[in-house]
């Protein structure tokens, strides 16, 4: 499967990966959201995030959320 990552423009640090290339099933609430990228089939997502548990979130609910810390965050 191929993994379709966005980011938030209204919140800084929240990320999401979806099933599809316009991110559909993203919560509008929390967006809009660019596009920012795609993981192949054959390769490992970013940050060492469980590539399982993305595919259970995006066949549950259509997306996956995360987050990037920062140090404002942290």
């Amino acid at each position: 499967m191929r993994l379709f990552m966005f980011e938030s423009e209204t919140t800084r640090d929240l990320k999401a990966f979806a099933g599809d290339s316009v991110g559909s099933k993203l919560p509008a609430r929390l967006g809009p959201w660019q596009a920012t990228g795609v993981v192949r089939p054959d390769r490992a997502p970013p940050h060492r995030l469980s590539r399982v548990a993305i595919e259970k979130a995006i066949a549950a609910q259509g997306f996956q959320l995360w987050r990037i810390k920062t140090p404002e965050s942290v």
